[in-house]
């Protein structure tokens, strides 16, 4: 409203008092041919331009009422518009705020979910080795029971031997001694002779 506030122009006699806008006073002027000749201004013409700037000016006058009406409109149209813009921004604002809060809370209990999940496989995982420990622990308590069982076998095996091959030295000392032939022997070489 600075650029239309009301200047006041006092004519010729101090009891006429006449507003008119800046920018009327302004064309005005500008109209006023300036003659470089003339080296003083002429009274009669200023007289002249101030009866024209009062003319236009009472048409202004009762046109600034009406203006003054379209801008106070205007102004009013303009702040509702800036109240409805700051409204809606707020709005947008808040509604982004909003948004914001969800999504950390989303990311919240998707961590908190990823790492239950995980203490759960880590869990399942310890589980899983423990019995993997109890089963080689197993195999291994078997694999040793056989291997006892296998080294009792050979060693029953050797001892069998052992006492097989003295039992054959006493046999042949003895058949020796007496000078007999064995019978088992016999019948074995008796194979061999009945084949050739």
């Amino acid at each position: 409203m600075t650029e239309q506030q009301p200047k006041i122009v006092e004519s010729v006699t101090p009891s006429t008092h006449v507003v008119a806008p800046k920018d009327v006073v302004a064309e005005e002027k500008s109209v006023i041919p300036f003659s470089p000749s003339d080296s003083e201004p002429d009274d009669s013409k200023a007289l002249f331009i101030f009866e024209k700037i009062q003319g236009v000016a009472d048409e202004k006058l009762f046109e600034g009422s009406v203006n003054r009406d379209v801008a106070l409109a205007r102004v009013a149209t303009e702040k509702r518009l800036s109240l409805i813009k700051a409204w809606e921004e707020s709005e947008k604002s808040k509604a982004e705020n909003k948004a914001h809060k969800k999504h950390i809370a989303i990311d919240a209990w998707e961590n908190s979910k990823k790492a239950a999940v995980e203490a759960e496989l880590r869990m399942i995982e310890e589980q899983l080795e423990k019995k993997k420990a109890e089963y080689a622990e197993e195999i291994k308590n078997r694999i040793a029971k056989f291997h006892k069982e296998a080294e009792e076998n050979r060693a029953i095996v050797e001892a069998k031997k052992g006492e097989e091959l003295v039992k054959a030295e006493e046999i042949a000392t003895k058949h020796r001694a007496s000078g007999t032939i064995p019978k088992k022997l016999l019948g074995y070489f008796k194979c061999f002779s009945i084949e050739v």
